[in-house]
């Protein structure tokens, strides 16, 4: 199967390289895409500067591919994925005691993998998860934020075979007066969505990080 990915960057990438990219990306080193063509453009500028979108065409017929939003994955395993990779402010005990229940219970051997397809994390969304850790939001509330705002998926290009898989089309100029108002308004807007889930009454039955590290609570018992 072929599937068509965009990545949007300050500059042309014609020949995407394995072992570039920053270790501390929410997947780890890799290539980071997005199957949107606009939430590239977003990706790609700054406030002052305009960027590139660039095209590309995976063939993916023999790839190993995990997608984190598959039925058989949870939201745990892609917040341990990111314990991982990116760089937390662990401020208490309980804090560092659910990061070892958390990758002890919930890991992934994602980088067993060519392709990971998920959540990704940018500023509005490692809040929700920074959260979540200090126990202020419950685990409905921590699913339904990663929903908020529409701020995508992403498709990260992992292994050699992967890298091997992609092939360039064109690129598309991505103007900054154009897409940067669309990249402020879509974490503006997960953010006011967010203020006001967390303004919502406590429900009944709503189950804590605390409370799932105390009753040693597994992946079966929180997600039936």
């Amino acid at each position: 199967m072929k599937e068509i990915l965009y990545h949007g960057s300050n500059r042309k990438v014609d020949k995407p390289e394995y072992g570039f990219g920053k270790p501390n990306n929410d997947y780890g080193r890799g290539f980071y895409c997005t199957k949107e063509f606009d939430l590239a453009g977003e990706w790609a500028v700054a406030s002052d500067r305009d960027g590139y979108i660039n095209e590309y065409l995976l063939t993916d017929d023999k790839l190993r591919i995990l997608n984190l939003n598959d039925s058989g994955y949870c939201i745990l395993d892609w917040l341990v994925i990111l314990l991982e990779n990116r760089r937390f402010d662990i401020q208490s005990d309980f804090g560092y005691e659910a990061v070892s229940f958390l990758k002890d219970n919930f890991s992934v051997p994602y980088n067993d993998y060519d392709v990971i397809k998920g959540y990704r994390a940018d500023d509005s969304y490692f809040s929700f998860a920074q959260d979540f850790l200090n126990n202020t939001i419950s685990l409905a509330t921590l699913d339904k934020s990663l929903r908020l705002g529409h701020l995508g998926e992403q498709t990260v290009i992992k292994s050699k075979r992967a890298f091997n898989s992609i092939d360039f089309v064109r690129y598309h100029k991505a103007e900054s007066r154009k897409y940067y108002p669309l990249k402020e308004n879509r974490d503006t807007k997960a953010r006011e969505e967010y203020r006001l889930l967390r303004g919502e009454p406590w429900k009944k039955g709503e189950i804590y990080l605390m409370q799932i590290i105390d009753r040693e609570l597994t992946r079966d018992e929180l997600f039936v």
